[in-house]
């Protein structure tokens, strides 16, 4: 039987290579309260730009579809805390795990667990790759979850076709 929080994925941000296990369901659990008091604010600011569908008949637009000037001017006004993101930021990345392949002294890789000090190095100047190495925390551990918010809230489109590129530009406006 294959475990599931043993199944690590691989993601390239930046320049690195993150492998990233599965939370705990009651780690996950946990979480989903500090997570949804982040997002929400985001996420109303952006549902009114997810269209119910064209006039031609198409369905609504995924999140990753939303034009970045609008969601950021959506987002403007959203006020979501310094210390609260910071605290979740470290619960979804530190912890044990996301491994980064790092070049080690004979030119090879080394797999090193991300911890406070690995990240502050990886991530100095470029906070915009530590916000995308969430997104992929959040969507290998809450997929679901945001799947089925979106159909409750009336976007059944929303949360198909995600790319990274998308997601960058989306993080990027909200930065």
């Amino acid at each position: 039987m294959a475990l599931k929080r043993m199944e690590p994925k691989m993601e390239r941000v930046g320049g690195h290579k993150f492998y990233i296990k599965p939370f705990s369901a009651f780690k996950a659990a946990n979480l989903t309260g500090e997570l949804a008091s982040v997002l929400s604010p985001l996420l109303s600011a952006i549902a009114p730009l997810l269209s119910d569908g064209g006039s031609d008949g198409s369905e609504g637009k995924s999140l990753m579809d939303v034009d970045v000037d609008k969601a950021a001017d959506a987002m403007k006004g959203c006020n979501i805390s310094g210390d609260k993101l910071e605290r979740l930021m470290k619960k979804l990345l530190l912890g044990g795990h996301i491994v980064v392949e790092m070049p080690d002294e004979d030119g090879g890789i080394e797999p090193q667990p991300l911890d406070m000090d690995l990240a502050d190095e990886l991530f100095c100047g470029e906070v915009h790759e530590m916000f995308i190495l969430c997104f992929y925390v959040i969507k290998m551990n809450y997929n679901g979850f945001f799947e089925k918010f979106a159909t409750l809230s009336g976007k059944g489109g929303a949360g198909e076709g995600d790319t990274a590129e998308g997601t960058a530009k989306v993080i990027r406006a909200i930065l």
